[in-house]
């Protein structure tokens, strides 16, 4: 059994969240969002007491058969629907820090223009949904409401021009590690 699975979640005071067959759709304060989820795993919408006597809406995950499939499945999909509550309440933001002797960026309406050791200037257009923010030339924020654009947006500007080992400059996640190397010795 699933210890992810089978964990309900509460729904968070100011969210409304509709089951309708395998779609599940919530609506916050930030935004929309909506996922469906898998055949195989059993959505349902309850009220459970809570100590102090009031009842509070959870939801409540179950795979429909014993299959592998299904097992496994069951607490992706609890995750996924975990992520949309948390995404129109809070919502989500990675930072990037870009590092390196004349390297840096500025936005210029929705396009992020960067400058980062290549022949050109990298144009980079934001997508809809995504909301970018620089602090200064060298550090910049993504934010939005889906987890998975989050990451993606920011992954694609980090792919632009990834840390190398050696000086370690690059475009790099803010918590992020470089491992470096020795050069070579004369």
């Amino acid at each position: 059994m699933s210890r992810i699975g089978s964990k309900p979640i509460e729904i968070p005071e100011g969210v409304e969240i509709q089951v309708n067959g395998q779609d599940v759709k919530a609506k916050g304060k930030l935004g929309e969002l909506n996922v469906l989820v898998h055949d195989e795993v059993s959505v349902k919408l309850d009220e459970v007491a809570n100590d102090d006597g009031a009842n509070t809406k959870v939801i409540v995950f179950e795979p429909k058969s014993n299959s592998r499939f299904a097992r496994q499945i069951w607490p992706t999909m609890r995750t996924l629907v975990n992520n949309i509550i948390v995404g129109v309440t809070e919502g989500y933001s990675k930072k990037l820090e870009i590092q390196g002797v004349g390297y840096r960026g500025n936005l210029q309406g929705s396009t992020l223009v960067l400058s980062v050791g290549l022949s050109h200037e990298v144009r980079f257009s934001v997508p809809e949904g995504i909301k970018l923010t620089m602090e200064g030339q060298t550090a910049i924020e993504v934010s939005g409401i889906d987890k998975q654009q989050v990451g993606e947006v920011a992954a694609k500007i980090r792919g632009i021009k990834p840390p190398e080992p050696y000086k370690g400059k690059g475009i790099r996640y803010a918590d992020e590690y470089v491992l470096r190397k020795e050069g070579k010795k004369k």
